[in-house]
């Protein structure tokens, strides 16, 4: 089995670097939204209590740092898979998860093992069962998979308006994380994660960090990136560099961007360089072909800071711009395109990438949401079709 490993070092590294920016016993923004998302939906919030619990009693009875560090990301890896087969065996709802996991977070800060935790180490633990949970240490590829597809999905986001709210991409990632189908004679296979909707991931370069060994090793053969946001399925064709969305994050963040004063990323410390606008290389006619519900657009449009909303047709025509909004809008769900082929460009890689852009929901929408699961997958395996 070809696998992208999550080591117990990286996640201690990553864990001691963000053990600076909060005190690791004190629930965020996310973790305290819990009571209030319990009295709304408690079925969806409680669904992996059983695991919660699971990983509650054997932290509480760890004697050892490294043993614990692997048990608590063992017990989230166990929640994705959980969450996989359950959206699989027709669950059709991503929710669960997202909550579970925060649960489990809130469970690592506030219990205690059997030896003295430095903050630092809480973080470490509560990392691990972030990066399995959103499985991270579950991409394998089947030695006979000949062509390799990695998706990526996002949680659900703007809680405080909608605390019960859903997001399909994340559907569609359970959905078809190990799909795998036949394409000209090769057996074809889907690999998934979940992104997390924080700033802060992704100035510490976490997409940076999931890409770099896939582009570098040349593991996959297709990239795709998810996201809800349209009333239509939208292929979004020039990612821009700023953000420039007056909006939140999941913890509450904003950037200070707007799209007067748009800004750039950061990366690793700094700020993320490269150019104001990339452009992704999907199969767009091939993936048009796919029939679902819903239109699927070849989205040129973009904004610059001198000349507004345009429509280019190509880079040329956005050379001495500066990006206030790329076709994704100015938001993670264009930041994660942008990152995705910019790096792919860095390494000089021919593995084509893109994002999709769903229709959106209102809070939950089963039978909606199911269709577009359905016609995201319909547009994977024509895209398959090229490669």
């Amino acid at each position: 089995m070809a696998k992208l490993p999550l080591t117990i070092t990286a996640i201690m590294a990553q864990g001691i670097a963000m053990s600076a920016m909060a005190t690791p016993n004190t629930l965020d923004v996310e973790e305290r939204r819990i009571d209030t998302a319990v009295a709304k939906m408690p079925q969806v919030v409680n669904r992996y209590e059983a695991l919660v619990a699971s990983l509650t009693e054997q932290y509480q009875q760890q004697t050892d740092e490294l043993k614990l560090t692997k048990m608590v990301a063992r017990q989230g890896e166990r929640l994705w898979q959980q969450a996989v087969r359950d959206v699989q065996s027709g669950g059709q709802d991503d929710r669960p998860l997202y909550w579970g996991r925060l649960m489990m977070r809130q469970q690592l800060k506030q219990q205690s093992p059997q030896f003295s935790m430095a903050d630092w180490q809480t973080q470490v633990a509560v990392n691990a069962v972030e990066k399995a949970s959103r499985g991270f240490s579950n991409i394998h590829f089947a030695d006979d998979s000949e062509i390799k597809i990695l998706l990526t999905g996002f949680d659900p986001f703007f809680l405080d308006r909608n605390i019960d709210q859903s997001n399909p991409s994340g559907l569609t990632a359970l959905a078809l994380d190990g799909h795998t189908f036949t394409v000209n004679g090769r057996k074809a296979q889907i690999e998934t994660v979940m992104i997390p909707v924080r700033f802060a991931d992704f100035d510490q370069g976490m997409i940076e960090s999931l890409l770099t060994p896939v582009y570098r090793d040349n593991s996959v053969d297709m990239i795709v990136t998810v996201s809800m946001g349209r009333d239509d399925f939208d292929l979004e064709r020039f990612p821009g560099r700023n953000r420039s969305a007056d909006a939140p994050d999941n913890l509450n963040h904003y950037t200070g961007a707007t799209k007067n004063q748009p800004h750039p990323p950061s990366f690793n410390g700094g700020t993320l360089n490269g150019p104001e606008f990339v452009e992704f290389s999907l199969p767009v006619a091939a993936m048009q072909s796919a029939k679902g519900p819903w239109q699927v657009i070849d989205n040129h449009k973009v904004t610059t800071l001198a000349r507004g909303e345009i429509q280019p047709n190509s880079l040329v025509e956005l050379n001495n711009e500066t990006s206030v909004e790329g076709s994704g809008g100015g938001y993670l769900s264009n930041e994660i395109s942008y990152r995705a082929v910019l790096l792919q460009q860095q390494f000089n890689s021919q593995i084509p990438v893109g994002h999709i852009h769903t229709p959106r929901v209102s809070a939950y929408e089963a039978e909606t949401e199911m269709n577009i699961v359905n016609q995201v997958k319909a547009m994977v395996e024509a895209a398959a079709t090229t490669l």
